[in-house]
């Protein structure tokens, strides 16, 4: 999914920009190739994204442990900041099921296309939330993903084929994201962001715990390459994508956030055509290019 975090940039080097673009690629890459990590796991779509989340966690608590002595942090001050601080886990949470689970129902290129229109319902919420301005620049990018979408499907006569259910749930998922981010967006300027990723990734595998107790037959699996698949997701695309992305940022300006949003679909549906053998039809390529010309044109209103 597209997992982005701005930040105003430095003053870098030369070297320090280079290594920071580097970062940037190899972080987009790293989580476009999470859902090939989801459709090979061994064990169901709301099980894989507990172990996502509960794997990352270690890593996460290793940062804190390293940086406790360096980085000052507020601490919550009453149960209303420990509640803000569970929320944007909860959202996480709806998030991944949803995702996860379209991409058992859709195709990959289609269900990471769909899940980046979170940037468009974090802007929708925020305008009906706190009533930020929204531009005409904002609005033609809208109108514009919509329209890619109905090409992505194959024109307006295709909508209605078995994978529509799928499209859907990951345009769901997608709402829970903005959510997230917006939740997210509330903390920021309070609280460190070591401090929301723990409590947000710790809350996220709490509430994914019930589901898959609830909906799954196998909660862990039992071969060497399950575990290296729910692994693979939790470090690789999880906390080495998104920690390789935050690290860029604090170097590069925030525009170059659109290369990983450009990225990240690319990444997953070239991987999903040479991993998976799913077709890569040239409906599909236009409708992708314009739904990711639509995004990028929203943000920028």
């Amino acid at each position: 999914m597209s997992d982005t975090v701005l930040r105003s940039p430095a003053s870098p080097t030369s070297a320090a920009s280079r290594l920071a673009l580097i970062a940037l690629l190899v972080g987009g890459v790293a989580i476009g190739g999470s859902p090939i990590f989801v459709r090979l796991s061994e064990v169901g779509p709301m099980a894989t994204a507990f172990w996502r989340v509960a794997l990352a966690l270690f890593p996460l608590l290793i940062w804190a442990k390293a940086t406790e002595k360096t980085v000052t942090d507020s601490r919550p001050a009453g149960l209303a900041d420990y509640g803000m601080l569970v929320l944007p886990g909860i959202f996480l949470a709806a998030d991944l099921a949803a995702w996860h689970l379209s991409l058992h129902m859709t195709s990959v290129a289609n269900a990471t296309l769909l899940a980046n229109l979170a940037p468009i319902f974090v802007t929708l919420g925020s305008w009906l939330l706190f009533r930020a301005h929204v531009s005409g620049v904002f609005l033609t990018g809208l109108a514009t993903t919509l329209a890619g979408v109905v090409i992505l499907k194959g024109g307006p006569a295709a909508l209605g084929d078995g994978h529509l259910a799928g499209d859907a749930t990951a345009a769901v998922a997608a709402v829970f994201y903005a959510g997230y981010i917006l939740s997210i967006g509330r903390l920021r300027s309070r609280f460190s962001t070591k401090r929301i990723m723990i409590w947000s990734t710790a809350s996220a595998a709490v509430c994914m715990l019930p589901l898959v107790l609830l909906f799954e037959d196998s909660f862990m699996p039992v071969a060497l390459f399950g575990w290296a698949m729910l692994i693979g997701l939790a470090l690789i695309s999880h906390a080495g994508g998104q920690g390789l992305i935050i690290y860029a940022l604090a170097f590069l300006a925030p525009a170059f956030s659109s290369l990983t949003l450009l990225l990240q679909p690319v990444v997953a549906a070239v991987l999903a055509w040479l991993l998976l053998n799913e077709p890569l039809g040239l409906m599909q390529a236009i409708g992708g290019a314009v739904v990711l010309a639509g995004i990028m044109v929203a943000r920028r209103g």
